[in-house]
């Protein structure tokens, strides 16, 4: 890439970054003074999964200086039942499911799917905020689809943390915390933990309040970029 493209891919970087930033602010200034709590988890929701998609867009460019060949898909993927969980039932019970094994399956999708090439490379769960207790659900959705689709890296995507260690701290280079680590040492998934806004969640000081506003720094947009850019 020469010297011109790349200064022009690096101010267009620059100004979808600002544009993220601008969006959060907005969206999250939209919800100071909303109290119903399906309004404000639909929001942040919404807001959260449009900031992983443009942030992981820019990660591409990035590396690769070109928007082809990157695309969000949905839909949800066919989990087949185990067949090594047949021997647990009685006979009776096993002989039915083995008669009748094509119904038994599990649609499963994830908030962001990444694809390359028409490949699916990437599953991202976001989130407004995690605790350890979602953390776990998410490992189990995302050993479930590692066994459909053995190639996936998966990431999750929050706005704040609840994980506890220094998650929170917007370091490239995480520790993590005692209890993730633990948790994450029973599945054979590497769970990429990607945070935007600094400072551990309080639940009695809530974003969408206008006393515990957080801003997103363009330093911590890119910290994210960085990560991203590493898992594509």
């Amino acid at each position: 890439m020469s010297n011109h493209s790349s200064k022009l891919l690096s101010e267009d970087i620059e100004k979808r970054l600002k544009s993220i930033q601008e969006d959060y602010h907005a969206t999250i200034e939209s919800l100071w003074g909303v109290t119903a709590g399906g309004t404000l988890r639909s929001v942040k929701g919404q807001l959260v999964e449009r900031m992983a998609k443009r942030i992981i867009t820019v990660a591409w460019l990035k590396k690769n200086g070109r928007s082809d060949k990157l695309e969000f898909a949905r839909g949800r993927h066919r989990i087949a039942l185990n067949p090594h969980y047949l021997r647990r039932l009685s006979e009776d019970v096993r002989n039915f499911i083995s008669a009748n094994m094509d119904d038994y399956t599990y649609g499963l999708g994830c908030d962001v799917q990444v694809m390359v090439n028409d490949e699916f490379v990437l599953a991202v769960e976001c989130k407004a905020y995690t605790e350890n207790a979602m953390l776990k659900r998410i490992l189990v959705d995302s050993t479930l689809l590692k066994s459909t689709q053995p190639q996936l890296k998966f990431a999750l995507f929050q706005l704040e943390s609840m994980l506890g260690g220094d998650y929170s701290s917007l370091n490239p280079y995480l520790k993590g915390s005692p209890a993730s680590h633990t948790i994450m040492s029973y599945f054979e998934v590497d769970l990429h933990i990607v945070t935007l806004l600094k400072g551990e969640r309080h639940i009695k000081r809530e974003i969408h309040k206008r006393d515990f506003y957080k801003p997103l720094t363009i330093e911590s947009l890119h910290n994210a970029v960085y990560q991203f850019e590493q898992l594509l």
